[in-house]
């Protein structure tokens, strides 16, 4: 699929009004479409742990019933049975685990979420997912495969400029012996399940798959782990195998090693940046406006960061300087200043696989075949503005600054900015949702909705 260069909106479900689906969600649609965004960006759908997040879920599968705008609608014995006959590798395995009333909480979600998907597709707008790399200890998962979990160890991150003991995550890893002798059956199924349910899909944590970090189980921190080698690009081969190309994003943040980069570009998926870590530290920052990589998507915050509005305001007054953004917060009328950019050519044909626009970037889609075009027109430069110039080089790891703090406490209900770019884009500023006028050419909104965790540092020439 060619995607146009376009923008959206990261909201995940529990922080619309209500924190469900139906009404407010089909409202959310008209909002992005009213604004001219493209895709609606949202956190893992699956069932969260005791702490609210859905980043360690007793499934890898199932949907969080509880995001339900009708938990009691009547499920009618043939949507049962044809369920069940679609999604026959897992359900089983959820419903031993959830007990009564767990097949049919699953029903009813495809319906209602169905139903949305079908609404934000007839308007131009695709849903962008999250896949959490990791399960929780005693699910569903880990209780029907467990010869695919490893024992005595599990996961976290190695100390770095943020934590001189790491950071100690405990979730289940998974026997990769274990699963390459069965085919990588379980991550196959775990894409066609994702793609079911998204258009695109943010794949967390992905230098994991190059080489992860395993800690003993009954340690108290991280520091004494060590790396271990991934599946790397063979999982995927499988997977597109059976599947087709994959619809994917690399979550590839943090001081990442140049083999996780190199299997990111062999795969051919964009990876991410992050624009409130790119108004400090040197010139080689990756994060800088003028470094973002062509294919990239950049995010004004992750759901790690703090909100747009309280990084602002949290900023020192030297780098709150250096980013150029006026005003008390960064507020819509600095974005009227902004010169415009140029427009994109019209799309021809679809091209052969190994063409590339200078506008667009090619991620692959599944069927059915795509809706109406993406994206929103851009103005033209003004005479003798400069062209925009190529990105730079990938930057050695030892290179890159610290890794930006993250908040490990839970944000306030709101959004965060998502921009997807092929060359580096113009200066982008952040507005409050509230000030936000019709038919508002960018995404430059706040915050995120819950906790962090899960940032990837891997210490200098690590694997």
């Amino acid at each position: 699929m060619r995607i146009q260069r376009s923008s959206g909106v990261l909201l995940h479900v529990s922080s619309l009004p209500g924190g469900r689906l139906g009404r407010e969600a089909h409202r959310f649609v008209d909002w992005l479409v009213e604004a001219g965004q493209s895709w609606w960006a949202l956190l893992p759908l699956a069932p969260p742990d005791p702490t609210g997040s859905p980043y360690a879920s007793p499934s890898a599968f199932a949907a969080h019933a509880g995001y339900l705008e009708r938990p009691d609608a009547r499920v009618t014995p043939d949507e049962l049975e044809a369920f069940v006959a679609r999604e026959r590798y897992w359900i089983a395995d959820w419903a031993a685990y959830a007990g009564t009333g767990a097949i049919a909480g699953q029903v009813r979600f495809d319906r209602e979420w169905g139903a949305l998907r079908r609404y934000a597709a007839d308007r131009g707008v695709r849903l962008f997912g999250d896949i959490p790399i990791y399960v929780a200890q005693g699910g569903a998962d880990v209780a029907a495969h467990p010869e695919q979990f490893q024992h005595g160890v599990v996961a976290g991150a190695p100390p770095d400029g943020l934590s001189a003991f790491g950071q100690l995550w405990g979730n289940p890893l998974y026997d990769w012996r274990a699963m390459r002798a069965q085919g990588y059956r379980w991550w196959i199924e775990r894409f066609r399940r994702t793609f079911d349910l998204y258009d695109v899909a943010r794949l967390d944590h992905f230098r994991a798959f190059v080489a992860y970090w395993a800690v003993p189980e009954h340690h108290r921190t991280a520091k004494h782990g060590r790396f271990r080698p991934g599946p790397g690009a063979e999982l995927f081969r499988a997977a597109e195998r059976e599947l087709g190309p994959l619809p994917l994003v690399a979550e590839d943040l943090g001081v990442i090693t140049p083999p996780v980069f190199r299997l990111r570009d062999e795969l051919g998926i964009p990876g991410m940046v992050v624009m409130q870590f790119g108004y400090d530290g040197p010139s080689t920052n990756p994060f800088r406006l003028e470094n973002h990589p062509r294919r990239s998507v950049v995010y004004v915050g992750t759901h790690d960061c703090d909100t747009a509005l309280g990084w602002w305001r949290t900023l020192p007054r030297r780098i709150r300087r250096a980013s150029g953004l006026p005003g008390l917060e960064p507020s819509w009328p600095a974005a009227s200043s902004l010169p415009p950019l140029p427009p994109p050519a019209p799309h021809p044909p679809p091209p052969p696989a190994t063409a590339s626009g200078p506008d667009d970037v090619e991620m692959p889609v599944q069927p059915p075949p795509p809706p109406p075009p993406l994206g929103v027109p851009l103005p033209a430069l003004p005479p003798g503005a400069p062209p925009f110039e190529p990105a730079a080089p990938p930057v050695p790891p030892e290179a890159l600054p610290p890794a930006p703090p993250t908040s490990m406490a839970s944000c306030s209900p709101g959004v965060t900015g998502i921009v997807a770019t092929t060359r580096p884009p113009a200066p982008v500023v952040q507005v409050p949702l509230a000030a936000l006028p019709p038919a508002a050419p960018t995404t430059v909104t706040s915050t995120c909705s819950t906790f962090g965790g899960t940032v990837q540092v891997c210490e200098p020439g690590s694997p």
